[in-house]
């Protein structure tokens, strides 16, 4: 796959942040800077990057409880992400969001959920309206392996399909549904399997190889466009932390999470073939990782000394007020 030097660069910073705001989201739980349920992403951030690396700012995107990477992936202002989880009025929600429900619509995030597939109907919600409107725009949802025994997927997929919905459906497979192993409550080996049923094109791409999402994910997306239907793209990963920050992973084998962590990391995978490749050196990435850490730091101190949300504001932007 031919990429230039300055998209390869902007895929590691883009992959790069994700993990450096993880990091830092885990170390200000810890501190009790932020608090809340918090369910990091690192460990997944080909995923996320692969896919949205495909999509322009008019596509949609539909995410998860473990939603920051694909916020980021998307092109969210991270600084607005750090305050809306500080709950501070800069938010890209205005502090009301929080980690589970961050959102921007400007950017096509239709927003993080806290119930489990949730994003996956009104994913195909927007591709509906894609498709009425003959707007072009593609609509992605991802969701984990736990979702697809939720009636809404099936349910959802089935409509994609009769109508060839400009969709594609991403699950992260990282092996854990919470906190139960996939193949304790998934009858198939993979879940591309499922497709057949609904008469959808399916692949698996290796969720923790940039490159192998980014090629089998922009195929799915152009087919999407094109007016193709949809696609079920599984993608095989691993969450390099348990399913919230302070879960202490008693499910987990240590052994199998230790080779997954120091021999699968995406982010060391990527730099691997880009060096060996000398598209890119291995300065250029050190350079990256001193900017994301600067605009990290950046962000967090910008968020801590924001202001919190007005009490008065507290109705605001919950309600819809129709002409009558």
């Amino acid at each position: 796959m031919e990429l230039s030097r300055d998209t390869l660069l902007e895929t590691y910073r883009r992959m790069r942040t994700i993990r450096a705001f993880e990091e830092k989201l885990h170390e200000l739980v810890v501190a009790g800077k932020i608090g809340g349920f918090m369910h990091l992403y690192a460990g997944q951030e080909a995923v996320a990057v692969g896919v949205c690396s495909n999509l322009g700012d008019e596509d949609l995107v539909g995410s998860t409880h473990r939603g920051h990477g694909h916020c980021i992936a998307k092109g969210v202002d991270v600084k607005a992400m750090i305050a809306e989880l500080f709950g501070r009025s800069t938010g890209t929600n205005k502090g009301k969001g929080g980690s589970m429900h961050i959102a921007d619509v400007d950017r096509g995030m239709l927003g993080a959920n806290g119930i489990v597939g949730g994003g996956i109907p009104l994913v195909t919600g927007a591709a509906l309206t894609a498709q009425v409107k003959d707007s072009g725009r593609v609509a992605v949802g991802f969701f984990g392996d736990g979702a697809t025994n939720q009636g809404q997927f099936h349910e959802s997929l089935t409509m994609a399909a009769n109508w060839k919905l400009p969709a594609v459906y991403v699950c992260e497979n990282n092996g854990f549904g919470e906190f139960t192993p996939t193949e304790f409550v998934v009858p198939v080996k993979d879940i591309v399997e499922r497709a057949a049923s609904y008469g959808m094109r399916a692949e698996i791409a290796d969720g923790m190889d940039f490159f192998d999402v980014y090629e089998k994910a922009g195929r799915a997306i152009e087919l999407a466009r094109q007016g193709e239907g949809p696609t079920l793209l599984e993608c095989k990963t691993y969450r390099f932390h348990g399913h919230y920050v302070g879960d202490a992973t008693p499910y987990r084998n240590k052994e199998e999470a230790e080779d997954w962590i120091q021999n699968r990391d995406p982010l060391d995978l990527f730099e691997r073939k880009v060096t060996e490749s000398g598209v890119v050196a291995g300065g250029d990435l050190r350079e990256v990782d001193g900017e994301v850490d600067a605009l990290l730091r950046s962000a967090v101190e910008e968020a801590e000394s924001a202001p919190n949300p007005e009490p008065s504001d507290v109705l605001t932007d919950v309600y819809v007020e129709y002409p009558s």
